[in-house]
């Protein structure tokens, strides 16, 4: 996935969204700096996925607020929330199908 060139900026927080490509579950988190972030994950320094690696950037929004960000991450991880996701990451699923990724 192509990354924002400004996700080093201050200007921004994220809310993100991490497949694993082991188990196939989603972890969502917030960070103000997307890029360090993910490969922190993908590193396995973050405690709470290092035993899911690896995983995929699937999805990210950016806020001019941080308190917007950490908003929307609790909304993501409800049950509107992940549906939200499944909504609109249909296309991403669908390929993954079509090219033969199993799904759990």
């Amino acid at each position: 996935m192509i990354m924002p060139s400004n996700t080093t900026s201050s200007v921004f927080s994220y809310t993100y969204a991490l497949e694993s490509m082991k188990d196939k579950k989603r972890y969502i988190g917030y960070t103000p700096n997307l890029r360090k972030r993910v490969e922190e994950h993908k590193r396995g320094y973050s405690v709470a996925t290092k035993f899911r690696l690896p995983f995929e950037l699937v999805y990210y929004a950016a806020c001019l607020n941080q308190d917007d960000a950490k908003r929307r991450e609790h909304y993501l991880k409800g049950t509107q929330g992940r549906r939200f996701l499944g909504l609109r990451l249909k296309e991403y699923t669908r390929r993954k199908t079509a090219l033969g990724v199993s799904e759990s």
